[in-house]
């Protein structure tokens, strides 16, 4: 009973450190599964910022992006495969009696590839809707399903600022942004019709650039940085009025909080293996105390104490391994747990479950050298004569 007892200090070290460590890399997964909804090898361009009266308006404020900007990209950025021009609205929308404002991106027709965007029902708008700004939109699940219900909005009319629209496809649910933003709750038209017929100017808010190899992302978005400094004019030492930023580095600011969130909820359970450790260290205590002539007979029948040092340090390490072990089921059993009841994305993996074992480990020789080096340092004659 004594020894189980101990042992449940490393059982719950062990236990919470898988669990929580595996809700942190849940998290994370997660948000890394929306980043890549943005699509592969993708470098997103935002206009400047403007400032009207001490407000600023932060990216896209300034339509500071041309057309040709992007047409610039294409034709002179090696590795470009695919670039999709962005405009931008928040436009109330109608069919019938039903009525919603929802998000009015304005895109290129290699949008949906680019974002890796498949649709549900219906098809895309082509490069001549978009060459000629047709009166045609693709809608999102959240969107659809507001304006018309159940019905199936391919071929209807939707009404974006009094202009009818044809839907001509609806796309598949993405869910929520890394930003939480409801990424289905959103119209997507050709970017020429949104300029001319819902947002107005002839300014992009940005642009979507894919590119074919993902060792090329960085090269190509310094040529992309030089490339827009040259053609606005931009002298060395001054500002860039649009902003750069590749896939990989949305990522990084993205996980960021979820990789200190991993790395504390680890630590806060760590905290629980050492107070496990400092239980094996006092019951070994105790029993280098209760077997004391026992210790004293094995030398006087030639034992060494080094013998008697790898004896109880054998049993330390049993005791936190065996507890190691338990841990590791109760703590998968843990997340298994709360990711079907709590709803929690949980991600356990292979090196958390080696860590977690290897410090249980660890802290069975670090706690049990002290018991274990006490009893091969008894005087054997002493220890015989102890009652």
């Amino acid at each position: 009973m004594r020894s189980v007892l101990t042992a449940l200090g490393i059982i719950i070290g062990v236990g919470a450190v898988i669990a929580m460590v595996g809700i942190g890399n849940g998290a994370k997964a997660q948000v890394e599964a929306q980043i890549a909804s943005l699509g592969q090898n993708v470098i997103l361009i935002f206009s400047g910022s403007t400032t009207a009266s001490g407000i600023r308006t932060g990216w896209g404020g300034a339509g500071t992006l041309k057309i040709e900007d992007a047409e610039a990209i294409r034709r002179e950025i090696p590795g470009v495969v695919a670039v999709s021009e962005e405009v931008r609205s928040i436009t109330q929308v109608a069919a019938g009696n039903q009525n919603w404002s929802t998000q009015v991106l304005g895109e290129s027709a290699e949008y949906f590839d680019i974002r890796q965007w498949p649709l549900a029902d219906g098809a895309p708008f082509t490069p001549q809707d978009v060459r000629s700004a047709n009166k045609v939109c693709v809608v999102g699940r959240t969107t659809a399903t507001q304006i018309y219900g159940n019905e199936n909005p391919v071929g209807q009319i939707l009404r974006i600022k009094n202009v009818p629209f044809v839907i001509t496809g609806v796309l598949t649910p993405k869910g929520l942004s890394p930003q939480g933003v409801d990424q289905d709750d959103i119209v997507i038209m050709p970017y020429t019709s949104a300029m001319k017929r819902v947002v107005g100017g002839t300014t992009l808010r940005g642009m979507n650039v894919q590119i074919g190899d993902a060792t090329e992302m960085s090269a190509a978005q310094q040529q992309i940085i030089a490339l827009l400094r040259q053609r606005h004019n931009i002298r060395p030492g001054r500002d860039d009025d649009f902003t750069v930023r590749t896939q990989q580095e949305i990522a990084e600011t993205a996980t960021a909080a979820s990789k200190v969130m991993t790395l504390l909820l680890g630590a806060i359970a760590g905290v629980s293996l050492v107070v496990g450790g400092i239980g094996i260290m006092n019951i070994m205590l105790v029993s280098v105390t209760e077997r004391t002539r026992e210790i004293g007979v094995r030398m006087a029948v030639g034992a060494h104490g080094s013998d008697i040092l790898t004896q109880f340090l054998i049993e330390a390490v049993t005791l936190s391994s065996v507890g190691g072990v338990i841990g590791i089921i109760c703590g998968i059993g843990a997340s298994k747990i709360l990711s079907a009841y709590a709803h929690w994305p949980t991600l356990i993996s292979m090196s958390s479950i080696a860590i977690a074992f290897l410090f249980a480990a660890a802290v069975g020789i670090f706690f049990g050298f002290y018991p274990a080096r006490k009893a091969a340092a008894l005087d054997p004659i002493e220890a015989l004569r102890y009652e």
